[in-house]
């Protein structure tokens, strides 16, 4: 018995030295392309999760427990050959000490997601080259995933991993396809990038900080603390639209975080919610109908 203890012992050890980044669930949506059911998409869709999911993306060491809870959802509309085309959508979260509950961290609409493939095709990525859109788009996605993870859990933590995501930026800018280069739009891979470096955005860091550690995870303790640290992350945010009104990363920020702030503020203790609401309505003012469910 104890000899099995000890080799159950080291088997757990190795799966939690060899565990990934990523938990992430790929899905691909090809009703639009009139060709729905046809295997490739299957495959496509096989192939990228275990590449997504099997890759080290970075020089840390993840436990399984630790590992990002992802869904890439590839919404093709297109499809010609060996070239697709459509719209991915990425979505993250991460946990909240003391609950079951899974907090969002980002979901980006991508539509600038176009990619050449041959079914059975070497999925591979090189960072200090440009072999393929499909490959880089996912990459730059997942790094920023990760970058925003370890925002949310130390302050400032996420920055090494967004200028990998910028170096893939500057690497796909040689390339024809769309979202890497500064005119392709204000709604690109390259400006969410940018508006992660630069020091004009410089609080997102800071609220991403607070309303995680300081907010939601003190929320089994005291929760009307938690109330107030995230309507504090919620002003840091506010510097921001006062510079930059309608920022992109604003807006994918409350994309992703609108009905969990509702929800938040809907119910438990009372905190002062007038500032609060004006703040949100300024912000995200697509988003009145989340924002009018705050009672208190």
């Amino acid at each position: 018995m104890r000899k099995f203890i000890l080799i159950f012992t080291a088997l757990l050890s190795c799966m939690a030295i060899t565990a990934q980044e990523l938990n992430a669930t790929v899905t691909i949506d090809a009703e639009q392309t009139g060709q729905p059911n046809m295997q490739v998409f299957r495959t496509l869709s096989s192939q990228l999760t275990d590449f997504i999911n099997n890759t080290q993306w970075t020089e840390k060491t993840y436990l399984n427990q630790e590992r990002i809870d992802c869904n890439f959802t590839l919404v093709l509309t297109s499809y010609q050959g060996d070239s697709f085309g459509g719209s991915l959508q990425v979505q993250a979260s991460r946990p909240v000490y003391g609950s079951t509950y899974d907090s969002p961290i980002y979901n980006y609409n991508d539509k600038q997601f176009s990619f050449d493939y041959v079914e059975f095709q070497p999925l591979t990525f090189n960072i200090n080259s440009f072999d393929s859109n499909l490959m880089s788009v996912l990459a730059f996605h997942i790094y920023t995933v990760i970058g925003l993870d370890a925002d949310t859990f130390a302050l400032e933590g996420g920055m090494e991993h967004f200028e990998t995501a910028k170096q893939i930026v500057n690497t796909a800018a040689a390339s024809n396809f769309a979202g890497w280069k500064a005119t392709d739009g204000t709604q690109s891979r390259f400006r969410y990038n940018d508006a992660l470096l630069s020091n004009v955005y410089r609080e997102f860091h800071e609220a991403m900080y607070i309303y995680h550690v300081e907010g939601l995870d003190v929320m089994v303790n005291d929760q009307k603390l938690a109330k107030v640290k995230i309507t504090n992350a919620i002003e840091k945010l506010k510097s921001i639209n006062d510079r930059r009104p309608n920022s992109y990363i604003l807006r994918t920020f409350f994309d992703a975080k609108s009905d969990e702030i509702a929800a938040v503020f809907s119910g438990g203790p009372r905190v002062d919610i007038v500032t609060l609401v004006e703040n949100l309505n300024r912000m995200a003012p697509t988003r009145r109908s989340a924002w009018a469910e705050i009672r208190f």
